[in-house]
């Protein structure tokens, strides 16, 4: 028993300690004639679809929810948010060069396609992400003329 209250108590204030790391904030502002929006040609009801379900974590504005607050959490939140902007960033879209442009349009399509975006562990707190047929569609088509028109 007394073992136990240790574990437990030492558990309690290594969560409390973590508390006081220092986090990071995606809540930069997007810089002007950058963004995907700006440089191609995104429909609106396309860039509805994208705002909803993909730029938590692949712009530089990020709406946390309440629970990204708690750490661990949000050094989980931050690694996903890094490496999602890494493969991708709408804001910083206008500064690829046109081949990565055109992969970076490739790969939504071919994420779409594989279902593997948005991730799971997002949508399951994120409902409001979750891309029906109609969006999937939406995005595929986008995808697709969008990257056979790019220089």
């Amino acid at each position: 028993m007394n073992r136990t209250v240790k574990i437990i108590g030492s558990g309690a204030l290594l969560l409390a300690a973590m508390q006081f790391f220092p986090r990071d904030h995606n809540q930069g502002k997007a810089p002007a004639g950058k963004t995907m929006a700006e440089v191609i040609q995104v429909p609106s009801n396309a860039q509805v679809i994208l705002k909803r379900s993909c730029y938590d974590c692949h712009s530089d504005h990020t709406n946390y929810p309440w629970y990204a607050q708690l750490q661990p959490v949000r050094y989980i939140l931050d690694g996903h948010i890094r490496r999602g902007k890494d493969e991708l960033n709408f804001d910083e879209f206008g500064d690829y060069a046109a081949r990565r442009q055109r992969s970076r349009i490739r790969a939504i399509g071919e994420s779409l396609e594989e279902g593997a975006m948005p991730l799971g562990s997002y949508t399951m707190i994120h409902r409001d992400a979750i891309l029906t047929k109609e969006d999937k569609a939406t995005l595929l088509n986008w995808a697709k003329e969008t990257s056979s028109t790019l220089p």
